[in-house]
């Protein structure tokens, strides 16, 4: 028999495509529907990874949000930062070394912002977590042997904890769930605080 810890007493959609956010809230038997935002994503000049991060969560909320007024909207996205510049996803394999020898052996940050949206309740939150992950120092030759795997091409950072990637990973100092995608906790009392969800 299936245990949830979570009832869902309002409609919440999540205005993201990414597997793994969906996977954090079937685990808690949260009830969620899928809307994916489609915005541009696209770094202003020197844009803060931070602000990018929280300026695309928000956006793709309200963009999803204005659709569907009564409902609860979640907007996430998750940024990789070495020393203040954005690792997005690699374009190809050669993209995808160049970024993991950068941060082999040294820390990098992982942003995630958040944004919940409920217009009807005029309630607009959006935050940022911040996890600090130290990787290993491993030669090209291990590293090359980790992009044929295909993971790191659709990884920010070229990398996925939660997956192979996980042998690279030395250290981490924050929420690991930020890390995936998504600062769980974070999001979980959120939810409670507004009554949105309640324990089972």
């Amino acid at each position: 028999m299936e245990t949830k810890i979570f009832n869902t007493e309002q409609t919440i959609i999540l205005a993201t495509g990414s597997s793994r956010r969906h996977d954090f809230f079937q685990q808690l038997g949260i009830k969620f529907e899928i809307y994916p935002a489609e915005i541009d994503e696209t770094p202003f000049i020197d844009e803060d990874p931070e602000k990018y991060a929280l300026r695309l969560a928000q956006g793709k909320a309200a963009a999803v949000a204005a659709e569907h007024q009564a409902a609860w909207v979640i907007g996430a996205d998750t940024v990789v930062t070495l020393d203040g510049h954005i690792l997005g996803k690699p374009r190809d394999p050669e993209q995808a070394l160049a970024m993991l020898t950068q941060l082999s052996g040294h820390t990098h940050r992982v942003i995630t912002a958040y944004s919940l949206i409920c217009q009807a309740k005029n309630i607009s939150v959006v935050r940022a977590a911040t996890t600090e992950v130290k990787f290993h120092s491993f030669p090209a030759s291990v590293l090359e042997g980790y992009i044929r795997t295909g993971e790191p091409m659709d990884k920010a950072g070229a990398s996925g904890i939660q997956g192979i990637g996980g042998f690279l990973v030395k250290e981490v100092s924050g929420s690991v769930s930020n890390v995936i995608g998504l600062p769980l906790s974070e999001v979980v009392e959120e939810l409670l605080s507004h009554g949105v969800i309640a324990p089972n």
